[in-house]
């Protein structure tokens, strides 16, 4: 008995020592960040804040683009993808909410258990039959033993060191990342519209350019085909005409596929298939853009939705990590039970076959420890990408606004540089017609200044768009757009 006694102390010490080392308490991680935005941009720029809190609206003057960007905001299929993952974790949310409190659910089984002459069931059953102290009510049929039971049955994990109550951090965490994943699409969505749309009147002012040239080089075709029939110019000098002519016409057709792409791309941001895209105004006589103020870096922080998407994102990991580090403790489950349970189901319902029952359990990791561990280490590596993710974001961010800030200045003194390069070259047109008449100039001055004229003028439209779109991503990489 004594050598029983030891050998237990050494079983129970043994097994003591085992939930010791499984239990073992793993230093506790955070991974923050602890990157510090420049205190201001490069260059001179406002300490305001008014430009991302600008709803789009106000931002934006053209009517037919805000009609536009209103239609997309209630049609925009990936928008309303992204609104439903909102649905999705605010479900997932009231899901780990839930798993604090103790699940109760309603039971009712009937069954029969036919058990061997040799098993305790079986013994005990026929010995219970023998008892004089048994009534008429209490004797157990014994093949087979019916089982009916009717009631609620109760199980609760006890959250002793927040593993659940972490995992609903992590769950709120990743609900509100979800939608500031719907301010960053209506973000996106607000900048893509508006790119297309300054693209495609730029498109539209790229053909009247190209028309206008196409009718001026057919009245210089005219003029050197009659020139020729006088003996004045050569057949070389025609087919030249001729192939700058084509030349001019084909990219007409060229710029026409490019309006059919961009309204298409306009449809499908705006949910439609055949939708007019409304517009009446060329981006040559649009006024620029006005000075726009950036703000501070730090106001990033609260204003770009990515980069609060990743914050809040970073914080879930955090969480999950806490989660996963309670995972090496005890866990303490209560499960209870009530209702009545009779092997007859005539005395189901008797008063006296009421029961009630509860226990309580502790586990602890004791071979599974290495799991646990691993799935430990995980999350916390895990944590340590999405911090990289978050820092890359702050960074890109604090770039898109420099760039779109230094785009704004810079296309602007090109744009007015190229005014006066396209005045100058309208001119040339002239003066090399007037000098190839009387014959002073050869067709090629006219064909080379037909030609740079076209190329600048085209260039002219698409700088005055790049005006527009450093505008747009300027608004884009500062917040904007999604209020």
């Amino acid at each position: 008995m004594l050598r029983i006694l030891k050998s237990y102390k050494l079983y129970t010490t043994i097994l003591l020592l085992a939930m010791a080392a499984g239990c073992k308490n793993y230093k506790a991680v955070t991974v923050k960040s602890d990157m510090a935005l420049p205190e201001r941009y490069i260059g001179p720029t406002s300490d305001s804040s008014a430009l991302p809190s600008m709803p789009f609206k106000a931002f934006f003057s053209d009517p037919h683009l805000t009609a536009l960007l209103d239609t997309a905001f209630k049609s925009n299929l990936d928008l309303q993808v992204t609104l439903q993952r909102v649905e999705m974790a605010a479900a997932n949310f009231r899901y780990n909410k839930s798993l604090l409190l103790p699940w109760v659910n309603f039971n009712a089984t009937a069954g029969a258990d036919k058990f061997g002459a040799y098993t305790m069931n079986g013994v005990g059953n026929y010995d219970s039959n023998l008892s004089p102290n048994l009534n008429s009510k209490q004797i157990i049929p014994t093949n087979p033993t019916p089982d009916f039971f009717i009631g609620v049955r109760s199980s609760w994990e006890v959250d002793l060191w927040g593993k659940l109550k972490n995992q609903k951090k992590a769950a709120l965490a990743r609900y509100l990342a979800t939608q500031s994943g719907v301010r960053l699409v209506s973000t996106e969505l607000t900048a893509q519209i508006a790119a297309n749309y300054y693209e495609l009147l730029a498109l539209d002012s790229e053909m009247r350019i190209i028309v206008k040239n196409i009718k001026l080089q057919e009245d210089a075709l005219e003029i050197v085909q009659i020139q020729k029939q006088g003996g004045r110019a050569t057949e070389l000098a025609v087919q030249q005409f001729v192939a700058q002519l084509a030349y001019t016409k084909g990219l007409m057709y060229e710029v026409q596929q490019q309006i059919t792409e961009t309204e298409n791309s306009l449809r499908l941001l705006t949910g439609s298939f055949d939708r007019k895209i409304t517009r009446d105004t060329s981006i040559i006589s649009l006024a620029e853009p006005r000075e726009l103020e950036a703000g501070i870096p730090t106001q990033l922080l609260l204003n770009r939705p990515d980069i609060r998407q990743a914050e809040l994102e970073l914080v879930a990991l955090n969480a999950d990590i806490r989660s996963a580090r309670a995972a090496f403790f005890p866990a303490l489950t209560i499960n209870a039970y009530g209702g009545y349970n009779a092997f007859k189901g005539a005395l189901l319902f008797d008063p006296t076959s009421a029961v009630f029952g509860i226990v309580g359990g502790l586990t602890a990791p004791l071979l599974n420890r290495k799991r646990i561990k691993s799935d430990y280490e995980y999350k916390v590596a895990e944590a340590r990408a999405a911090l990289y993710d978050y820092q890359k974001t702050i960074i890109g961010g604090y770039q898109e606004v420099m760039n779109s800030l230094r785009g704004m200045d810079n296309f602007r003194n090109y744009y007015q540089l190229k005014e006066n390069e396209v005045t100058a070259l309208n001119n040339a047109v002239s003066v090399s017609r007037d000098l190839y008449l009387v014959g002073r100039a050869t067709y090629l001055e006219v064909i080379t200044a037909q030609k740079n004229v076209l190329d600048a003028e085209l260039q002219l439209a698409v700088t005055k768009k790049n005006i527009f779109l450093s505008e747009v991503n300027l608004y884009r990489a500062l917040g904007g757009g999604w209020r």
